[in-house]
């Protein structure tokens, strides 16, 4: 017996989205890769850079800047109802001598970018539109960070392309102390980023001063 019509299509359509999808194992138009090399391996991102321009600006300019070399994935943050699920957040920390002027929230009802599994997102503090330098990576779907009503979330911009398993390693590291959203979380040994560079496109370094770089010698 023939499939409706009807039936046939919604079959259909699930091999179309695929198909029209780019492949972000190549280099593709819009969707610039980025290697984020650490001590538990690495992790490749693919940046939406016609969605969330902005925000997906603001990464590649830490990255050309060398800004988030030699920093850390400090962060493990795993749901109580499932260890496995969660993310993880990376970055300048604290220091503000790595740190660029913050940029405005690309919110994820304007981008369409949604908090899905591998998501790279911006953190931020409280008040939107003051992410700076770090960014955490999710581990199944986290619709909590994605804007609804008044609630501005954060910005999505980015999805990891390869690399889930050193995602899920770092998620799984032994963690702790911290206080406020961050209670129970700081993982006891941090995970060294030891690089974060471009793999496609030409660097494009902001030219402001490398601060964190200059050796201030002690006094005896």
């Amino acid at each position: 017996m023939r499939p409706p019509f009807a039936a046939l299509l919604l079959a259909l359509l699930p091999l179309a989205a695929a198909s029209a999808a780019p492949s972000l194992s190549k280099p593709t138009a819009g969707f610039p890769r980025v290697r984020i090399v650490t001590s538990e391996g690495p992790i490749v991102i693919a940046l939406d850079t016609r969605r969330a321009p902005v925000t997906s600006a603001n990464f590649l300019t830490y990255a050309d800047d060398g800004r988030l070399d030699g920093t850390t994935f400090y962060r493990a943050a795993r749901r109580k109802s499932d260890p496995r699920l969660g993310f993880i957040q990376g970055g300048i920390g604290n220091d503000m001598r790595r740190a660029l002027p913050p940029v405005p929230l690309e919110k994820t009802s304007q981008t369409g970018i949604l908090h899905l599994d591998a998501t790279v997102s911006m953190a931020r503090g409280d008040r939107p539109g003051s992410a700076m330098g770090n960014f955490f990576i999710t581990v199944g779907p986290t619709p909590s960070m994605d804007a609804r009503g008044d609630y501005q979330g954060y910005a999505a911009f980015a999805h990891v392309v390869s690399g889930m398993d050193t995602v899920r390693r770092i998620l799984a590291k032994p963690s702790g102390g911290g206080s406020d959203a961050m209670k129970g979380q700081m993982i006891f040994d941090p995970v060294k980023i030891i690089s974060v560079k471009r793999i496609d496109g030409v660097p494009k370094p902001s030219g402001w001063p490398k601060p964190w770089l200059i050796d201030i010698p002690r006094r005896p």
